[in-house]
Parts: C-alpha cells; structure tokens; sequence
C-alpha cells in the first residue's frame, strides 16, 4: 500500500471522528476564518499607515490629514490585532473540547473493537501491542487535529488569501506569490509522503514492538524470577531498543532534511519577492508604502510557510502513528452477531450439541477437532467431561461460549440455536470457573462483584460464604477491600480459585462450567469447595472439565472423550465396571498413582498450539462467560 493511499485511509478515519461534533467543527471554521482575514488585511493597514506618514494622496503641509490618516490606520492595526486575539482564543477553547472529545472517542472506540475480536484473534495478538496502539493512536489524532486546524488551514487560507490581496493590489506579485506558495507546498507533500512516510511507519511498527515486550517482561515477572532471567530480559530488550532507535533515528533525521529542504526553498521564494518589489519600486511603479505592504504580507507569508513546512512534517509522522489503530479498527471479528439478533432467554438450561464439526483455523487448514459430534445435556443434568489432553474438553466448552463459529452443525441451548442469539446474552447465561482464574487488579469486592455488579456486599459476602473462601478473606488487611494485584498475584492459587467460584455463585448462571475448579485447592480445602458445589449444582445444568476423576464420582453423567469423540458415557459405577474401557484404564491409572491424567497420550485431532490446553480453557474467567477479562 503506497503512502498516499494509506494517508487517505487515515485521514478518512480521522473525518469519521471529527464529524461526530459538527457544531465543534463549524465553531472552528468560523474563528480560523476569521483570524485568517485578520492576518490577511493586515498589511494593507501597515501599507497605509506608511503612506500617512509619507504624507502619499495628501496635499503637501496637510498636517491634519496626515494624523488624521494616520489615526485611521493606527486604529485599524490595533482593532484587527484584537480580532485576531479574541479568534484565536475562541478557536483555542473550542479545539481542547473537540479534541479532547475526539481522542475519548478513538480509545472506547479501540477497547470495543478490541473487546470484540474473537478469541482466537486475541491468542494470537499481544496485548502490550495492542495498547500501544490504541494510545498512540489517541496521541497521534491530537497531532494530526493540531496540524490540520492549527497549521495547515489556517496557512493555506491566509496563502491564498494574500495571493488574492496582493493580485488585486498588485497583480503581478499576487501571480508570483500563487506560484511560488504552490510549489513550496508541492515540494513539501512530496518530501513528506515519498521520502518521510516509509522510515515513520518502520519506527512506528518497532515502537510497538518495544513496548509490547516490556510489557510480557513486566506481567511475566514472576517467572523471570523464578529461572533467574533479569539479565536474558535485559538483552533481548537491548536488541529491540537498538532496532527501535535505529528506526527512530532515521525518522527524525529525515524530518531535519525535509526541513532544510523547506527552509532552503522559502529564502529562494522570498528572495525572488524582495527582488521584484524593489525593482517596481526603482521603476517608479509602487509607493514606499506598496514596498511595506509586501514586506508585510511576506513576513506574514514566511511565517505559515514556515509553520505549514513544520506541520507538514508533523502531519505526516502523525498519520503514519495513527495506521496501526486504522488497521486495528479495519479487521472484522471472526465471531459476529447476526443483525437483529435477539438475546438469548434461558428457562432451563438444555444444551444440545447436533452434528457439530470444527477445525481450529477452518476445516479446509486442519484436521477437525470435532467431526459430526451429537450429544444432548439434559436441564439441571450435571455432566462431567473427561478423558486425555487434548481430546476436545475445553474445546467443547469453547464452542458452547461461541469463542469460535462451527463449520459444521448448530449447538442449541433451549431449542435456540446458539448463532442465532447475541454473543453477550449466550454468556451471560453460562458462569464458568476455569482451572486458572484471571482476577482484575482490584479489590476482592469488586472481582466477585464483576458477575453482577448490582449485587450487594451483604450479596457478595454470602457468596464468598458459599465458595468458603470467608476464612481467607477475613485474615486480609482490609477484608473484601483487599486490593489482590494484577491477575490476583497477591492470592495463591486456592484463594484465587475461592474468588472465581464465589464470582460463578453470584452469577446464578443457569448454565455452570467448571473447567478443574479445585485442582489448586488442597485435599481438606478441596471436599469443602466440593460440598459448596454440591449445593450450587443442584438443579442447575452443570458442565465439569475433569482430570482428576475423584472429583466426578456425583456426576448424573460422564462423557470420556478420546481425540474429539466421545467414546463412553454414563456414570461413574458403570463406567469402571467396564473391563476394558477407557475410564476405567484412567481411573486405574490415577488410583494407582503411576501418572498424573495430565500425562495420558492423546493430543487433539488439529489443534493449533496452545489453542486448546485443557490446563485452562483461557475464556473469561468465573463472571458469566464471555465478560471483559
């Protein structure tokens, strides 16, 4: 894509913002109208003011009219001066509320978009990134809103206002003035977009770079620590600071160049003007007070070509800054809503998976995960999957969620097909605590409070109760108010897990996942959050990820899956009764102690690395599924 058709792109974008406050916008034009026409007349006051005094068009000893010519145009100066103050700060005021305004809009707009995105989109795209060009995306659209508003309307009104001026006063400086302003402002776009752009887009890309990596380092700390890597980190920092510098030093030495170039090209231009006003006034065809006249607007035309080089050049580092959150808003989730959609109402909570067939990355790319794959979980039926890593468990729960589109099949839920149903209403309907819960850098309170955030505290303490994690939380410094760290890093992993099932209690979802929900959990802690679930299971559909089979002996049914088939079903005391079946060989495996379940061969038919780990299912953690997490 070449830098003009990018630049199109970005200021399109831009438009799609501004336009959002016509009022904002038309307040603008009226005051740079304004201060523009007040910089252009100016001259023509200082042309007269010299002509007064020079006593030019007044009889000679005329003392009187001479002042009084003057007055006239001493006042005219100073009253235009004022206008173009008084525009000025108008236009100021009303600039901070438009881009203030507009930058808000860039960053919700962003987060929403980013919100959006499907999950597999968000497991292949760093977060750190992202951020960066959401934010640098915000910062960019206050410089290009400068340059355009501040800079270059302002510049090319008053240019082509002093063309006019001076071709009505005196036409051939007006041609003059057109055509050298014209090829200033040529020579510049053509610098800026041919020889600033590409080096600008480079260092933008690498700046987001560096800043996604300090922030893996700085979330990833713990493990840095654990294998002792500070100094691993710190190189491999050096290396892409050393890449990021190189590129920003390109850019910013272009912008000296572009710069020269610009300064070089308005000394021939002003040059060339004194050389001609001087040779009219030598041939006695202007007045000393034409003289200051061009002298004026020339220094007044100097100064916004020299401002609009300047913003040019700005412009152009602020659009290539901007392309990444263009780009960003351009990709289309791969999980939509349908128009209209309705939401999704749920009575009882059956889940009926109907030849159901999907590939990680689409079926042409992959071997499927599932393939034509029927089941049907019965209203308030607590059902457990179990069976090797890799063989679809959590995939299963991924397509209930609709994290991903099937390419085969539908999956309903109360007869509704689940495409069908807006994306918040399906997840609102399913409360999921998955075997590594993500907690938000906030207080206990408000974690748990994140599955309803009406629910009291009187509320929230009760389902804390529930999930028995009211021990813990009273030897805290400040109880609920505890602060837990980013991702609950203050918690251990029990404690964590106690937040996420008192976030799944409070959600009174009809629809209960547990991905492992005790496996942090000690083996005294562990019967006491399975005696809570007990409970909160009961008459509720309940879907339980399972490897350590202890935890699934209540279970009205259990489905063993085995590279995306589920090749037994039914409960516990029939399945090991099977001589030769595959639950019984895992149970025997587990009571035995020779290996952890995790262990058992097996590997999901298709799946992309890290796609698919049944050490977590990598959703929304336990408020109903599908919450910003």
């Amino acid at each position: 894509m070449t830098a003009q058709t990018q630049n199109r792109r970005v200021l399109t974008y831009w438009w799609h913002l501004a336009r959002r406050r016509p009022a904002l916008l038309a307040g603008l034009a009226a005051f740079t109208l304004i201060a523009t026409g007040a910089d252009v007349i100016l001259p023509i006051w200082s042309g007269r003011l010299v002509d007064a005094i020079a006593g030019v068009g007044i009889a000679d000893g005329d003392r009187a009219a001479q002042l009084a010519a003057a007055a006239v145009a001493i006042a005219l100066l100073v009253g235009t001066d004022l206008v173009f103050t008084l525009s000025h700060w108008g236009m100021g005021r009303i600039l901070v509320a438009f881009t203030s305004a507009s930058m808000r809009d860039l960053v919700l707009r962003g987060f929403d978009h980013i919100q959006a995105m499907d999950a597999a989109w968000h497991a292949n795209t760093h977060a750190g990134a992202t951020v960066r060009k959401v934010t640098r995306g915000k910062d960019a659209f206050d410089h290009v809103t400068d340059a355009l508003v501040v800079g270059l309307a302002p510049a090319v009104l008053v240019l082509v206002g002093m063309s006019l001026m001076l071709g009505l006063h005196w036409p051939v400086m007006g041609v003059y003035t057109a055509a050298a302003t014209t090829i200033h402002l040529t020579a510049s776009l053509l610098l800026v977009t041919l020889y600033n752009a590409p080096v600008n887009t480079r260092a933008a890309v690498e700046d987001s770079r560096l800043s996604g990596h300090l922030v893996d380092a700085v979330t990833c700390n713990s493990v840095v620590k654990a294998f002792g890597a500070e100094r691993r980190e710190a190189r491999r920092l050096v290396g892409l600071s050393r890449i990021w510098r190189g590129c920003t030093i390109r850019c910013w030495n272009r912008m000296i160049d572009t710069g020269t170039v610009q300064i070089g090209l308005m000394i021939l231009m002003e040059g060339g003007a004194l050389v001609l006003v001087v040779t009219q006034w030598w041939q006695g065809r202007a007045s000393v007070g034409d003289v200051v006249l061009v002298l004026n607007a020339f220094a007044i035309i100097s100064a916004y070509i020299r401002e609009m080089g300047r913003q040019v050049r700005t412009l152009q580092q602020a659009l290539n800054d901007m392309e990444e959150v263009v780009d960003l808003a351009a990709q289309v989730p791969a999980v939509r809503d349908r128009p209209g959609a309705p939401a999704l109402a749920v009575s009882s909570g059956t889940v009926l998976f109907e030849g159901v067939t999907f590939a990680h990355g689409g079926a042409e790319d992959r071997l499927p995960v599932f393939e034509g794959l029927s089941v049907t979980i019965r209203a308030g039926e607590r059902v457990a999957l179990v069976g090797p890593s890799g063989a679809g468990k959590s995939t299963f729960v991924k397509l209930l969620q609709r994290l991903h589109d099937l390419d085969r099949g539908r999956i309903r839920v109360d007869g509704r097909d689940i495409a069908t149903v807006t994306q918040g209403s399906l997840r609102a309907a399913i409360a999921l605590v998955p075997q590594d819960p993500v907690l938000f850098h906030r207080s206990i309170l408000e974690n748990i409070r994140y599955a309803r955030p009406g629910a009291s505290r009187a509320d929230v303490a009760m389902a804390a109760e529930r999930a028995h994690a009211t021990d813990f939380i009273a030897r805290l410094p400040n109880g609920l108010d505890t602060v837990v760290g980013e991702r609950g890093v203050k918690l251990s992993g029990g404690e964590r897990q106690r937040v996420a099932i008192a976030r799944a209690v409070l959600a009174d979802a009809p629809i209960l996942v547990l991905d492992e929900a005790t496996a942090a959990l000690d083996s005294v802690s562990e019967r006491e959050i399975q005696a809570a679930l007990e409970t909160v299971t009961r008459g509720r559909t309940s879907i339980i990820v399972a490897h350590r089979l202890s935890t699934v002996r209540q279970a009205d049914r259990i489905l063993v899956f085995d590279r995306g088939r589920i090749v037994e079903q039914g409960r516990h005391v029939d399945l090991v009764a099977r001589p030769d079946g595959v639950y019984r060989r895992l149970f025997e495996t587990q009571a035995l102690g020779l290996v952890d379940s995790e262990a058992e061969p097996g590997a999901e038919p298709g799946a992309e690395p890290g796609a698919d780990s049944d050490a977590g299912s990598g959703a929304a953690d336990a408020a109903p599924a599908g919450s910003p997490a």
